[in-house]
């Protein structure tokens, strides 16, 4: 058998200038029972809501306006095949194309349209915590009432 040789050679420099991509924080999220879901450059916080449900908005596509640049996001989920359709208030149909935790299938959120032609998605209020295993305060808002 022939002798393996190989070879591996590392370089820094330390008089680079930091490009963008390397100054990005990424913000990673899990489902309530630890599974990885979303990475993505922004935190929810500072994300957009939907009026309808308090679901973050997280843009897919550009927009046509300044300030309209889509996010930069990975999701790790469940895709559902067919779309559902939501009554809203005053009797509006909504289409949703639903997606959910791999591990536990908790739903996490959905899009308007197939996923991969979807301009928006939107996650779920309490759905994602940035720390693994604890689930966030805002999960059970709105349950005051179920008491």
């Amino acid at each position: 058998m022939p002798k393996v040789i190989s070879r591996s050679i590392a370089s820094t420099s330390t008089d680079a200038k930091p490009t963008a991509s390397s100054v990005a924080a990424l913000k990673v999220l899990y489902c309530i029972c630890g599974e990885f879901i979303l990475v993505i450059d922004k935190t929810l916080a500072i994300l957009p809501r939907r009026r309808t449900d308090g679901a973050s908005v997280i843009r897919a596509q550009d927009g046509n306006g300044p300030g309209e640049r889509k996010a930069v996001f990975k999701l790790n989920v469940t895709h559902a095949d067919r779309a559902v359709m939501v009554e809203r208030v005053g009797g509006k149909l909504e289409r949703q194309y639903r997606f959910s935790c791999p591990r536990c299938a908790l739903p996490i959120g959905y899009s308007n349209e197939p996923v991969k032609v979807a301009p928006f998605f939107y996650i779920h209020r309490g759905a994602l915590t940035q720390v693994q295993g604890q689930v966030p305060t805002e999960a059970f808002e709105g349950d005051e009432d179920a008491q």
